[in-house]
């Protein structure tokens, strides 16, 4: 069988090493890996694809705060068909359409699961649609507990979403507007705001940078201008996965009582929110690890995966998908990511799809 093995710390944009080879890259191209066995409360699935996350490059580098041991196989989410089942599941059946959480595991032609985290799709799912569903369960389900559990957003209210054309970015535009919300999104790029604007973002904000060419683009210093032109009594819920100057130009842009979703840091740079702000303003601060809920509160996770696989199946929210790769070609799927050059969700395919640029 087929797998990515790390086995060693370091950029997963270097290219993949033969087994037991020396070179700079973290992943080896495994071609006879043997699965863990199946125990009782596990299934095993044939992978169908795998979905690649930020979080993923971070793991891959040392940089998450989830480590696994060496070596592992990487990837925490996948859709596909269950092939084997273990002792004391019956809740789900051979050869049914899944999207799983497996924690690691995912790049790989199967991959041993509890069976817990695992969502059934219906029978007749088109492949090209179960495929599109790997790209579902952490984005997605990241997007809805924040903005459903924890902010508890309400119909009519404004929500700001930075790093909006990413995965998560693009699931929380999706969510927020089927919850009846006003979406302003942040993005750079023209795909990610035509994209943005095709899936219902009432207001698109651009910034650019000064690699982006344009000196007319504006800047992380004037979000908060342009968020308050958009919402000039402020915005009620700020959805962050970039941290940084956006986290701190947002932060002067909502309203009193406003709810400030903390999901990541892509810019790099962790922001510091002074706790007198958070008192002048009423403000609720919430950060959102989507993963310590599968142990932490199984319920809430599994009831939303839920919600959003049904809403997935009939056709209410839509993976967008701007590039997929065979396994053997995982470097270049992560540098679509690193380089913030993907629009939406980067998957791995493991029937031989080519990259779609």
């Amino acid at each position: 069988m087929r797998a990515l093995v790390c086995t060693q710390l370091g950029s997963p944009v270097e290219p993949l090493r033969a087994t037991s080879q020396p070179g700079k890259g973290p992943l080896e191209l495994h071609s006879n890996y043997t699965l863990p066995d199946l125990r009782p409360g596990f299934v095993r699935i044939k992978v169908v694809a795998a979905s690649l996350n930020f979080a993923d490059a971070l793991q891959l580098q040392g940089l998450y705060q989830d480590r696994p041991k060496l070596p592992f196989v990487p990837g925490g989410e996948i859709s596909g068909v269950l092939v084997a089942l273990g002792d004391g599941v019956k809740h789900l059946a051979i050869g049914a359409p899944v999207i799983a959480l497996c924690g690691t595991g995912a790049f790989a032609e199967e991959c041993v699961v509890d069976a817990r985290a695992v969502i059934p799709l219906p029978a007749q799912i088109p492949t090209d649609k179960l495929q599109l569903a790997a790209g579902l369960p952490v984005a997605f389900g990241t997007a809805h507990l924040a903005l459903e559990h924890r902010a508890r957003l309400q119909k009519g209210q404004t929500v700001l979403v930075l790093g909006a054309g990413g995965g998560v970015g693009l699931a929380a535009v999706q969510i927020a507007k089927l919850m009846g919300a006003r979406v302003i999104a942040v993005a750079r790029g023209a795909a990610k705001e035509a994209a943005l604007r095709q899936l219902g973002a009432d207001v698109v904000i651009a910034y650019g940078d000064a690699a982006s060419g344009d000196p007319n683009a504006p800047t992380p210093p004037r979000l908060r201008e342009l968020v308050k032109r958009a919402a000039p009594k402020g915005v009620d819920v700020v959805f962050d996965n970039v941290g940084g100057e956006h986290f701190d130009e947002a932060l002067k842009a909502v309203k009193w009582g406003a709810h400030i979703l903390v999901i990541g840091f892509a810019s790099g740079r962790i922001p510091q929110i002074a706790a007198n702000v958070a008192l002048v303003k009423n403000l609720t601060v919430h950060g959102v690890f989507w993963g310590s809920y599968m142990k932490h509160d199984a319920k809430v996770l599994l009831g939303s995966l839920k919600l959003l696989s049904r809403w997935f199946v009939e056709g209410k929210l839509i993976v967008h998908v701007s590039h997929s790769y065979p396994l053997e070609a995982a470097p270049q799927a992560f540098q679509a990511i690193l380089s913030r050059e993907s629009v939406g969700k980067v998957l791995l395919t493991l029937e031989g799809a080519q990259p779609k640029l």
